[in-house]
């Protein structure tokens, strides 16, 4: 009498005698005694579609799957860190046709002038490689944001655009140094030379916030003017320009209009330049 549906079978149904009545309970309790199952990058991206706004190429390219990642917060300069995967490296739209190369919120934003650009400076020179791979490498990913850098400036976007260009390609070095690290045990020469490029493009991308806030109005690059303004402290700070950070927060902490969430986060900053100033140089 094990089977609580023995009775079935006198009723023309024993396709349904001992059945699971708790099915999903079980297939949950059996989950739990297994531990949790660790996704692989691959599992954590799929083939999203999208129309080339330059040549009308239907094309496919990686994006993340916003239900398969665990976003665990922010750094310092608000680069977004998830789980087991740098999202970074989805961050941008390429057409494997004509080789316009866009960050995906920017991709369909292209005037016909900007596409004649495109077509005379880019289209007819570009060498494209195939990504063939379930995942793009950080080698993929380097390669895509240097031909969204290089259409940005064909386009000639506003400075705001290509400088969060910058500070994502810097987010993605970052990536990629710790990745280095990490797996590959590179020498310390070929880390740092990764390293210094992080800093390259952090410069540039302060140098580029920094004039788009004379020259745009808010949001810019969809931040409002506290967000951006800690941004650059942070940016300031990563620099090792504690003088420049220290000046940008203080402005934060006075401001009677900033959101609460970033004047605690200037606040964490200031204590953080203010220990650095004292460390030994």
């Amino acid at each position: 009498m094990a089977d609580l549906l023995y009775g079935l079978s006198s009723l023309g149904l024993e396709s349904l005698q001992g059945a699971d009545i708790f099915e999903e309970l079980t297939k949950k309790e059996k989950a739990v005694e297994e531990g949790p199952v660790v996704l692989e990058e691959k599992d954590m991206v799929y083939d999203k579609k999208t129309t080339c706004p330059v040549c009308d190429t239907e094309f496919m390219y990686k994006s993340l799957k916003a239900g398969k990642t665990r976003f665990l917060g922010n750094a310092q300069d608000l680069r977004p860190v998830y789980e087991g995967i740098d999202a970074q490296k989805y961050d941008i739209a390429l057409c494997p046709n004509c080789g316009y190369a866009a960050l995906t919120k920017y991709f369909p934003r292209v005037t016909t002038k900007q596409a004649a650009f495109i077509r005379e400076n880019i289209s007819s020179k570009v060498r494209l490689h195939a990504y063939t791979g379930d995942t793009y490498s950080y080698e993929d990913a380097i390669e895509r944001y240097q031909l969204a850098l290089a259409s940005a400036v064909v386009k000639k976007v506003k400075t705001s655009e290509k400088a969060y260009i910058c500070l994502k390609n810097a987010w993605l070095l970052r990536g990629y140094a710790q990745y280095l690290a990490e797996e590959k045990h590179m020498p310390k020469e070929q880390l740092g030379a990764v390293t210094q490029l992080e800093k390259k493009f952090l410069q540039n991308a302060f140098r580029g916030l920094s004039a788009s806030v004379a020259s745009e109005s808010y949001p810019i690059c969809g931040m409002d003017e506290g967000t951006l303004d800690y941004l650059l402290a942070a940016i300031a700070m990563q620099l090792e320009d504690y003088d420049g950070a220290g000046k940008i927060v203080a402005n934060i902490l006075i401001s009677t209009t900033v959101n609460p969430r970033i004047k605690d986060k200037a606040r964490d900053l200031k204590d953080e330049i203010m220990q650095k100033k004292k460390e030994p140089k």
